[in-house]
């Protein structure tokens, strides 16, 4: 099991002049970083991958759909310019050293139709990710799409949604994410579905339900580290909490107000509460 540390809470556009950050986050006990893979070049993100490498962080990716490049659009040029985003993101990760791509990797953030998905809709989403997958396989890069709730995507918001694309895709460089924020407003038990499907999901998001520090709220977490522990999930736990030093960002998940006291202070507290419940949940289950 690895302790990791999404970075969009300290902005779009990590680089160089984060390393103090970075190794801060190493210093506290974390094992790895979701990058956010959102622009630049891969020249960016092997210099990137060098900084973290002699840190001694391992690199992922965090990455989105976006609707200019909408995979599971009814126009095949705008599907055409998905697939390219894909590789894009797949070769920016492959050149950070990243061992995995994760996020709404299936269809935008903030598009809907004011329907569900067609059966066209999967059909290309299934493509899409299945392509994804293909392509990322030669370099050691895992694609993790998220299931994201329904007042962000309409595409594959529930656990039961994202198996039934997974099953479709039917690839081994591909799964799908669990996280506890999204879980916790779409699933009826998230720590049972979690159990149910463990043998898919090979990511793991572990937000609070106001997406602030872990373990602040009323997430089951103590539930959800039991559920991990029996299934002996060996994958990424990935702190993900929001803030507003990213204005477009804060927009697009409705960050209207401080959701932690300081940087910090989410870095610490977040890495010694993922410590102790993974330890309680092997004691309990001991």
């Amino acid at each position: 099991m690895k302790v990791a540390f999404n970075l969009l809470v300290i902005g779009a556009d990590i680089g160089l002049q984060h390393a103090r950050q970075l190794e801060r986050l190493k210093a506290l006990g974390y094992d790895a970083v979701e990058v956010p893979v959102f622009s630049g070049k891969q020249e960016h993100y092997a210099a990137l991958g060098r900084l973290l490498a002699d840190i001694g962080l391992t690199a992922g990716a965090a990455a989105v759909a976006t609707p200019e490049a909408n995979p599971v659009s009814p126009d095949p040029a705008v599907r055409a310019k998905a697939r390219d985003h894909h590789r894009w993101i797949v070769d920016c990760t492959a050149a950070m050293g990243g061992e995995i791509v994760a996020g709404p990797l299936h269809s935008p953030v903030g598009v809907f139709t004011g329907f569900g998905p067609t059966p066209e809709e999967t059909g290309r989403c299934v493509e899409a990710m299945r392509a994804m997958a293909e392509y990322a396989a030669p370099a050691g890069v895992r694609i993790s799409a998220e299931a994201v709730n329904r007042f962000e995507c309409y595409m594959m918001s529930t656990i039961a949604q994202a198996s039934a694309i997974y099953r479709a895709v039917n690839h081994p460089n591909y799964g799908y994410m669990f996280d506890t924020f999204h879980a916790n407003i779409e699933e009826k038990d998230p720590p049972a579905a979690f159990e149910r499907y463990h043998g898919e999901i090979n990511h793991f998001h572990v937000s609070e339900n106001d997406r602030g520090v872990p373990g602040s709220g009323h997430v089951p977490f103590a539930a959800h580290f039991d559920a991990l522990r029996r299934c002996n999930y060996d994958g990424w736990l990935t702190v993900e909490s929001f803030g507003r030093a990213l204005p477009e960002l804060a927009g697009a998940t409705r960050v209207w107000r401080d959701l932690f006291d300081d940087l910090d202070g989410l870095f610490s507290e977040s890495v010694a509460f993922i410590r102790r419940e993974w330890a309680a949940a092997g004691e309990r289950l001991a």
